[in-house]
């Protein structure tokens, strides 16, 4: 009896090992947003989109907006990367293409001048921004825009 029950404990903790070994590592996609050197965003992509909203209201003309998207099962970060802006019915209303990520800087950068003059000249609308790649070509919200 006792054999029986250790050869049924040690198939199973053999099938165990051999499955675990060949599942691919899963995640989540993830980014930083950072203005300037400040963090004020971190998010993985499962995250409720209500709590991706940027507070840029005491943000000036002469910041910066740097984004660093990691891609979760890719070993390199995106590709053909953009960063979109776009309003409530889903316009786009400025894109910014970024090179392909060389070395460990793999950050995006927006002058928060160009989406202050956009808020500006979009002032009855919602704006978020959306990011894209080749490994993720239909894109991702990242945030909502708050300027005010």
């Amino acid at each position: 009896m006792k054999r029986t029950t250790f050869i049924r404990l040690f198939t199973l903790m053999a099938l165990a090992f051999t499955v675990f070994s060949f599942t691919t590592k899963v995640g989540l996609d993830s980014y930083e947003i950072y203005l300037n050197n400040k963090l004020i965003l971190k998010q993985s992509v499962n995250q409720p989109l209500s709590l991706r909203v940027l507070q840029l209201s005491q943000a000036s003309s002469g910041d910066q907006l740097r984004i660093n998207y990691k891609h979760c099962a890719s070993p390199v970060t995106g590709t053909d990367r953009s960063i979109v802006l776009k309003d409530e019915k889903g316009n786009t209303l400025k894109k910014w293409t970024f090179a392909d990520a060389t070395g460990s800087d793999v950050s995006m950068t927006i002058p928060v001048k160009e989406l202050l003059q956009l808020e500006k000249s979009n002032a009855d609308h919602n704006l978020s921004l959306h990011y894209a790649a080749r490994e993720l070509p239909k894109g991702e919200t990242l945030a909502f825009l708050h300027l005010k």
